[in-house]
């Protein structure tokens, strides 16, 4: 006798709300995917419940290859986010309609939007591996620029 899979398919149907209002709500990418997978884990867990419930392993097996996608999938869209991140230095999807071409873009409906800047300032440069930080007069970080010869190893040792 098979237990009562009602308890999956909630615990399944929750998953699946969650990660649509997520997003459906969220204007970062990174949650965006977050919850897209998090749809996908809770469509995996109904169709193991439902195999379960029939006596059958399709599910299961179909979950596993589900899975496996997934995380590939998961790589390549952090990949292609990290991407777009190095060009527009935000993660809001909003600046991100820039990207397109101009012609195949359909004017903003919405006025209440408003243009978002990317961030003027750079980001910080990391220190070198192998070199202590310098502290400045300000109490900040300065990174050591180096020349061609110190970063090719053929300077001489300080």
């Amino acid at each position: 006798m098979s237990p009562d899979p009602s308890h999956y398919l909630v615990v399944g149907a929750l998953l699946f709300g969650l990660g649509a209002i997520g997003f459906l709500t969220r204007r970062n990418l990174i949650l965006m995917m977050l919850s897209s997978e998090l749809m996908l884990h809770g469509v995996s867990v109904n169709l193991t419940a439902f195999s379960q419930y029939h006596g059958q392993h399709d599910g299961q097996a179909l979950t596993i290859f589900v899975l496996t996608i997934a995380a590939c999938e998961a790589g390549l869209s952090l990949a292609i986010i990290l991407a777009l991140y190095q060009r527009t230095r935000s993660l809001d999807i909003r600046l991100w309609t820039t990207l397109g071409e101009e012609e195949l873009m359909p004017p903003m409906a919405d006025s209440a939007s408003r243009e978002i800047e990317p961030p003027a300032e750079p980001l910080p440069k990391l220190v070198p591996a192998g070199r202590r930080p310098m502290i400045g007069a300000d109490g900040h970080v300065v990174t050591p620029v180096l020349s061609n010869s110190q970063v090719s190893g053929k300077g001489a040792k300080a």
